[in-house]
């Protein structure tokens, strides 16, 4: 009996080798489909596996990669007709009206390895996990697609991940400190997140529900990735501190047998404070630094996002982090519409005061709120009051602010950050702050603290991957 031939496509997944093709290549393999997986970021699609595959699938893990995805979905539905198509990944289901519209049959999005088997080998439930929820009709959500319902995520007994077939790991995003440059891994020991934050696009899949993986495939996956050259892991769980017992089991055992492995992880204001007592441990089994989505330091937007963190917290945060010995690499989205000229001013000077400019990459100071489709953003009348019907180019809702001189002024950010990406944050903090200060009419620029740092890295390790979303 000849195998079903499936071939997995990724797009972008932040300059990471994909795990949204290893992790499900595993699975199917498993169930005995031949795999191919081909990462678009570093290789040129595979024309002859498009043109032999029964099944086509695409991982759509973030905005960026849906939008890249769509021209080669509409490729390769030319090149071979007869494959059935599937996306998967949290930007699958809140677009899944688009996908379908364009050729997709199935679309699966939180812990989608199990249904993504039975679509690929045609079982019968194959679609049992696409669109479980009722509409939710609202005046801003009406006509979008069923949401998936929290109590609709699967329980999996997840396996390890098949890396055979992608790029080396040399060929990705590396740790960079100072002037070396390791080789950088991804795992994920934990998936979803319980949190409700208005602006994360992991709330609408998951819907506060979390699912920890078992610390022996973490290990296991782990371990073949240092097999193949990496140094240093990043843990792409959306809080790593959602389960903290879970995490530190992990990051015990991972220390245990790779002592010398380094690791980065990505976790809330509101643990860093809540359980700094851990940030110690963190550090003594190899931890670089911390990733945290601080978003703003205003107290009224961070609300209206939903963050559950204030600007005292974050400076709470900060010093937790500098006490275990910990790098805090904050995340912001400076421009939605609440922005004004003096908040942007007061965001500057406020990373200026706490000594974080070398740690934010300088993309960070042009990011506009994105509200796709499924964003609980729309439960914000302030939101609903800014927004244009959902565009299927953009795939999101366009808004603009109040204020023309605010969207004006985040254009001119987009192009001065555009032209300065490798640049030390610390010179593109001062061309930023000084274009901020000019259209706020105000004379008093922050100064940054000097630390003899010189270009980024020299003392804050950081992962060169410029864009985030």
């Amino acid at each position: 009996m000849v195998p079903v031939r499936a071939l997995l496509l990724s797009t972008y997944e932040l300059g990471r080798q994909p795990f949204g093709l290893a992790s499900p290549a595993a699975w199917l393999r498993r169930a005995g489909v031949e795999v191919r997986v081909c990462d678009l970021a570093r290789q040129q699609l595979d024309e002859p596996a498009v043109r032999e595959a029964d099944v086509i699938a695409f991982h759509l893990p973030m905005h960026t990669a849906t939008r890249l995805a769509l021209p080669v979905l509409d490729r390769v539905r030319a090149a071979n007709p007869s494959a059935r198509l599937a996306a998967y990944g949290l930007y699958a289901p809140v677009n899944g009206t688009l996908l379908r519209a364009r050729g997709v049959e199935g679309v699966f999005g939180a812990e989608f390895e199990g249904d993504l088997v039975r679509f690929v080998t045609g079982a019968a439930d194959a679609t049992r996990h696409e669109s479980p929820g009722p509409v939710r009709s609202s005046p801003a959500t009406s006509g979008r697609p069923p949401q998936p319902r929290a109590d609709a995520i699967p329980r999996l007994a997840f396996i390890v991940p098949d890396r055979d077939g992608l790029p080396s790991l040399d060929r990705y995003a590396a740790l960079q400190e100072g002037s070396t440059r390791r080789v950088a891994g991804y795992t994920e020991a934990s998936r979803g997140c319980k949190h409700l934050c208005r602006h994360c696009p992991v709330v609408p899949v998951y819907r506060g529900q979390f699912r920890i993986v078992p610390p022996d495939v973490v290990l296991a996956d782990i371990r073949a990735q240092v097999e193949r050259g990496a140094t240093h892991v990043t843990f792409g769980d959306p809080d790593f501190l959602n389960g903290p017992a879970h995490a530190l089991r992990v990051a015990d055992a991972v220390h245990r047998e790779f002592p010398a492995l380094t690791y980065d992880v990505t976790i809330k204001v509101e643990h860093l404070v809540r359980h700094s007592a851990m940030l110690p441990r963190l550090r003594e089994t190899g931890c670089l630094f911390v990733t945290s989505a601080v978003e703003d330091v205003n107290d009224r937007i961070l609300a209206l996002l939903e963050k559950r963190h204030t600007r005292a917290d974050l400076e709470r945060a900060v010093e937790a982090c500098r006490s275990a010995g910990l790098a805090l690499t904050p995340t912001l989205v400076p421009f939605t519409p609440w922005t004004t000229f003096n908040g942007y001013c007061g965001l500057l000077q406020t990373m200026a005061g706490l000594d974080l400019v070398e740690s934010i990459a300088p993309v960070q100071w042009s990011i506009r709120l994105l509200i796709p489709e499924g964003s609980r953003l729309l439960e914000v009348p302030e939101v609903r009051a800014r927004v244009r019907p959902f565009d299927p180019t953009a795939l999101a809702y366009p808004w603009t602010h109040a204020d023309p001189r605010i969207d004006q002024f985040q254009r001119e950010i987009t192009a001065l950050v555009g032209r300065s990406l490798i640049a030390p944050p610390s010179e593109v903090f001062a061309q930023v702050s000084a274009l901020a200060h000019e259209r706020a009419g105000l004379a008093t620029r922050p100064r940054i603290p000097d630390r003899g740092r010189g270009a980024r890295g020299a003392s804050v390790p950081y992962l060169n991957e410029p864009w985030y979303c």
